[in-house]
């Protein structure tokens, strides 16, 4: 019999061998097929091995975990049950209280400016959700690791992009240098969402990973709606610098 399981703490090959090694030493194990870039094992076995007996032997090669894959599908599942607001109720407040900042900040007896309110909504969106990454990056990185097309090839990137993350909400509440602002956030985004829809249309039940790994969001067209939303502002920012 074969299963697939859910590995976190893996960063680099060297854990992916340590991990292997540990798993073929357990006698009913025939095979173990072990994955850096989508953190997963895919276990042969003679007859069915506990959780807890697989958990017993990857702490004696370091610090990790083991899941069922099949538990983090059903988590997943949980969550498409709920309705869509309690579902995705976090991000929803996010965005409310970003906007309504973003509201007051452009907003002045001359009008309302909205190359100011772009900048600042893109100020709060960066920051806030760096913030929720940052809580728990590894975990982020790992989830990130499962659809992004750059992390999957270097998890280190999983590891940075919070960070470029802040840095660029930052960028944007100091107004610095903001055609490369822009440049950045557009390139950066549009990298980011080919991922999501690569998931999307192959109808993958995983993790979306925008507010980190403190909330169990499934992907969905609201990360397309994210990721598309800044695209369009960094693009038209770009545009007006430009003309």
């Amino acid at each position: 019999m074969t299963h697939t399981y859910h590995i976190s703490g893996m960063t680099c090959n060297n854990c992916v061998a340590k991990v292997k090694s540990e798993l073929l030493k357990i006698s009913d194990i025939t095979q173990a097929d072990v994955q850096l870039t989508s953190p997963q094992a895919t276990i042969t076995m003679q007859k069915h091995i506990p959780v807890n007996i697989l958990q017993s032997a990857l702490q004696k090669a370091g610090n990790y975990t083991i899941k069922e894959a099949d538990a983090m599908h059903h988590a997943l599942a949980e969550e498409e049950t709920k309705s869509w607001f309690a579902t995705y109720k976090p991000i929803l407040l996010i965005f409310f209280y970003i906007s309504v900042v973003t509201i007051i900040a452009a907003n002045s007896a001359k009008g309302f400016n909205w190359m100011q309110a772009m900048s600042v909504f893109m100020s709060g969106f960066f920051l806030t959700f760096s913030f929720f990454k940052l809580l728990d990056l590894k975990g982020f990185a790992e989830s990130y690791a499962t659809y992004d097309i750059i992390a999957k090839k270097l998890p280190a990137w999983g590891f940075i992009y919070p960070f470029i993350e802040f840095l660029l909400g930052i960028a944007y509440a100091v107004n610095f240098q903001p055609l490369i602002t822009n440049l950045v956030t557009l390139i950066v985004m549009s990298v980011s969402i080919i991922g999501v829809l690569q998931s999307l249309l192959n109808k993958r039940k995983i993790r979306c990973a925008c507010l980190g790994a403190v909330f169990n969001l499934p992907m969905s067209t609201v990360t397309v709606i994210e990721d598309a939303l800044m695209i369009a502002m960094s693009g038209i920012m770009v545009a007006v610098h430009i003309i």
